[in-house]
């Protein structure tokens, strides 16, 4: 008999040292050397021999059969340095303020107890090590280098932290059935004019003019082109352009975010996003070059895997709570898209148990008492669903 949490809970110390180990290797994208150096040591000690996917992806199969259910946990870190004061803090420009350490110490964890437990496995579980989720683009280069195949994968439950929120306290865990995050696009817009003095700048186009009326009309898109019922988002994140201080601009580029709870929205706001930037510039004389860098689909949670996924985490002790679909992006999406998935969120410090900074905040920080109730959530959905 496997009793999930009590052996979670045996191992906890070690599963704490690992994430502490893995917070303090932040790296970033797919470039995760130490990271995925630590994290294939960690599996060859359990006697596993995890294998490289994609370009920067792990994944070890453990049990056996045509029966497979996947797990996932990220790996990568964000841009910026922690402000923690931890004595465990990451000390370069990159730090893990979305919990993706933690997701990865669960997941060995969850190695080791289902490695002690193969012979009883009712199936396969093929455990995906996952870069670049910062970047949307992760998850979609494992399953383009196969990591649903050879077994292939019937389902798959991946887990995230949840810290700063209400309702994310230690002990509770939030998830969607059906609609769950929106989709995330980043677009890049130059914005091409031409250089003049500033004595002279009839003579010049200003690049600078024509993305400050792109910003504007781009504010509008919001509040005139979608129904008050609806939520999307187009952001401005970032402008940057020209040369000094007394020329015209010859060139500014953009970089706009977009985000919608359908594919239908997602393609409509792109589309005019492009249209807007492009008349704009034209407007000015100039023209507008539209990119997009990357973007993933809004994710979907297959409602009998949500629903299995509940069940184990009431089963476990955490108190499930159905929550409406999130603005939020994840590129786990690129798997849900193929197989009958779900994203479970653990609460890993609440806004009245004194987490004031929330994820993607250089100061936030976990509450570790959330590291074995992951490491027996993945090992309990993964068994429960082989055992269907």
């Amino acid at each position: 008999m496997f009793d999930y949490l009590k052996e979670a809970n045996a191992i906890a110390k070690q599963v704490t040292q690992n994430r502490r180990a893995l917070h303090q290797m932040a790296e970033r994208g797919f470039d995760l050397p130490k990271t995925c150096a630590f994290v294939t040591q960690e599996l060859k000690n359990l006697g596993l021999n995890p294998i490289k996917v994609g370009k920067a992806g792990l994944s070890v199969i453990i049990g056996h059969g045509d029966k497979c259910v996947l797990l996932r946990a990220d790996m990568d870190a964000l841009p910026m340095r922690e402000t923690t004061g931890l004595p465990f803090a990451s000390t370069g420009e990159y730090c893990h303020s979305c919990g993706h350490d933690t997701h990865t110490a669960m997941l060995l964890g969850a190695a080791k107890l289902l490695k002690e437990h193969e012979d009883s496995l009712p199936g396969a579980v093929k455990l995906m090590f996952q870069p670049a989720e910062e970047l949307l683009q992760g998850a979609e280069d494992m399953v383009n280098a196969g990591i649903l195949e050879n077994p292939t994968v019937k389902a798959a439950f991946g887990l995230h932290v949840s810290v700063g929120q209400p309702e994310s306290s230690v002990g509770t865990m939030r998830y969607s059935s059906g609609p769950a995050l929106y989709s995330g696009d980043a677009i890049l817009i130059r914005c091409i004019g031409k250089s003049a003095h500033g004595s002279t700048s009839y003579m010049g186009i200003d690049a600078i003019e024509i993305a400050s009326h792109i910003v504007i009309a781009l504010n509008e898109l919001i509040s005139r082109e979608i129904p008050s019922t609806e939520h999307s988002v187009v952001l401005v994140g970032k402008i940057s352009g020209g040369a000094s201080v007394n020329t015209t601009a010859g060139e500014c580029e953009l970089e706009v975010s977009v985000r919608a709870e359908t594919n239908e929205r997602r393609e409509f706001l792109k589309k005019r996003v492009k249209e807007i930037a492009e008349s704009t510039a034209a407007v000015f004389r100039g023209k507008a070059i539209y990119q997009e860098m990357y973007g993933i689909a809004p994710l979907y949670c297959d409602p009998t895997i949500a629903a299995l996924g509940a069940k184990c985490a009431t089963e476990l002790g955490i108190q499930a709570i159905q929550t409406p679909p999130s603005c939020g992006t994840e590129d786990f999406t690129a798997v849900a898209q193929r197989v009958p998935a779900v994203m479970l969120n653990l609460g890993a410090g609440s806004l009245e148990e004194g987490h004031n900074c929330s994820m993607h905040h250089p100061g936030m920080v976990v509450d570790e008492g959330v590291l074995p109730l992951g490491v027996a959530l993945y090992c309990k959905c993964a068994i429960e669903y082989l055992k269907q």
